[in-house]
């Protein structure tokens, strides 16, 4: 959650008593060597995609430097293991269902967590450290900056998961065999996408927050609602105005962390109970699932774009 201080750490004193800020890379920003002199001369559709690659590559090197990638594989390594480990010696083909099942159920809450932590400060803390103002200065465009950090972040994030991931896979597969292997992947892939989803809304939350520590109360109130107050109101509501099936579906489109929750626990082969058993009755295809998880993917950065468009930098 301190993620923002290697910005801060960078600040050095000036010969004149003040502070100057001293960017993360040196003058040569650009990944090919080109100067900022060489970017302003830079136009068009191909410059702006470029723009944007360099931003992320940055972005991605500075999410590893603060062992963010390494701090999600650590994560989802023990997560990973410790429920197949829960299943025990006795997971076999017949309780496989049972331990994918508990990656949605236990993983509603952690997916999010890790995603928000890392995209809280991405346009805040920049802004506080005085990196966004030269981004801003270069000839990018705010949608260059916002979608550039968003991917460095989710390069970074989704790599370090997929890492942990793999490990936890591989303990499956040998207690359970090979067999596993796609229903594991599907998990994986789909607790990565989630994660993508809320990585966007804390990418959000740092566009609108004046300071790092309002992005941070942003990104956990986004979390307690998702994972903790959303599915209680949406069902209260339901039952207490008896409303029809429909309403079902639009609580479970309305929530990145149901859609999550939906699309692994349909493919398994155990019942799910509770609220999960209630969500997982919709009829919402997969297709409009995944579509829809897409959308809180993409909606989320092109907000932060605009917010990032009303910013006094």
């Amino acid at each position: 959650m301190t993620a923002g201080s290697a910005d801060a750490a960078d600040e050095q004193p000036a010969t004149d008593g003040g502070a100057t800020a001293v960017v993360d890379e040196p003058p040569e920003f650009a990944a090919d060597g080109a100067t900022s002199t060489d970017l302003v001369e830079r136009g068009g559709i191909r410059d702006t995609v470029r723009g944007t690659v360099e931003v992320a590559a940055r972005e991605y090197r500075l999410a590893v430097r603060r062992r963010w990638a390494v701090g999600a594989a650590v994560v989802f390594a023990l997560f990973s293991v410790a429920l197949v480990v829960l299943g025990g010696s006795a997971v076999g083909p017949t309780r496989v269902g049972a331990v994918l099942a508990s990656f949605a159920q236990v993983g509603v809450y952690v997916v999010p967590l890790v995603a928000l932590a890392a995209g809280y400060d991405a346009i805040v803390g920049a802004d506080e450290s005085g990196s966004l103002e030269m981004l801003l200065a270069l000839p990018l465009s705010n949608a260059s900056v916002v979608v550039g950090k968003y991917a460095g972040r989710a390069a970074a994030v989704g790599g370090g998961m997929l890492l942990g991931f793999a490990v936890g896979g591989a303990l499956l597969v040998r207690y359970a065999g090979a067999g596993v292997v796609g229903a594991y992947a599907w998990v994986a892939l789909t607790a990565i996408a989630a994660a993508l989803a809320f990585l966007g809304i804390g990418v959000l939350a740092s566009a609108l927050a004046t300071e790092e520590t309002r992005a941070l109360g942003g990104a956990l109130a986004a979390w307690v609602w998702f994972v903790l107050v959303h599915d209680l109101v949406a069902l209260g509501a339901i039952a207490t105005f008896d409303l029809p099936q429909w309403a079902v579906s639009v609580a479970v489109l309305a929530n990145p962390a149901d859609l999550f929750r939906v699309l692994v626990l349909r493919t398994v082969s155990t019942t799910a109970g509770g609220i999960a058993g209630v969500l997982t009755g919709t009829g919402l295809s997969q297709g409009v699932l995944l579509a829809s998880l897409a959308a809180w993917i993409l909606v989320p950065v092109t907000a932060a774009v605009a917010a990032l468009g009303r910013r006094s930098v």
